[in-house]
């Protein structure tokens, strides 16, 4: 049987989408979470200095999309053929770019750097956020499914998914202009592993 192994720190973060994806899959794995005062001495051991790493029978793999990217072509959630997965792709990648022009304002947020935290919000944050979610938008008009590619779920599906929970449980009318991921969010979490994983994981706030 194959071993998976998945590294990251106490956190949903960056780990999140690769644990909920072997949770999709009912694939054990060693949910490995690292913590801080580890780290350093477990940093120069890894590929590029961070984390996540995905180990697969003592096989290393880094960054979150390609272990993500892997998971979902080994378990069938990367579309269902080579069209529908270069979409999903393309679809991470622009939430890729969405978290990095909206960082500045969750890092002031989480106290991990200094920042007008209302101020980010009105002038990053929200317009990020109104730019990408009308990107994302358009993909579930496309679908006419109710996920974002094709007619079944794929990664990306958690991906937003999961941040859509995020931003509803920080702020409960923030999404009442985009009620389809309201919808789209209780849809991905239905799936009966899903919302095993949701309800039993560990609570951590971010």
């Amino acid at each position: 049987m194959v071993h998976y192994k998945l590294s990251y720190f106490p956190i949903r973060g960056a780990g999140e989408i690769a644990r909920q994806i072997l949770a999709f899959a009912g694939q054990e794995f060693e949910d490995n979470r690292i913590p801080k005062e580890e780290w350093p001495a477990i940093k120069p051991t890894t590929p590029f200095g961070q984390l996540p790493l995905l180990e697969v029978d003592g096989k290393v793999l880094a960054q979150s999309h390609a272990i993500s990217r892997y998971l979902a072509r080994q378990f069938g959630i990367n579309g269902k053929c080579p069209w529908e997965e270069a979409q999903v792709n393309s679809v991470a990648d622009q939430f890729k770019d969405y978290l990095n022009e909206v960082r500045p304002y969750f890092m002031a947020k989480m106290g991990f750097s200094d920042g007008d935290v209302e101020a980010l919000a009105k002038d990053v944050f929200l317009p990020g956020f109104t730019k990408h979610y009308g990107f994302f938008a358009n993909f579930l008009k496309s679908s006419g499914s109710g996920y974002l590619v094709g007619d079944s779920l794929t990664w990306v599906d958690l991906l937003v998914a999961q941040h859509t929970a995020d931003l509803l449980a920080a702020n409960a009318s923030l999404l009442d202009a985009y009620p389809q991921f309201k919808a789209h969010q209780e849809k991905v979490h239905s799936n009966a592993n899903i919302k095993k994983w949701l309800e039993t994981r560990p609570v951590t706030p971010f």
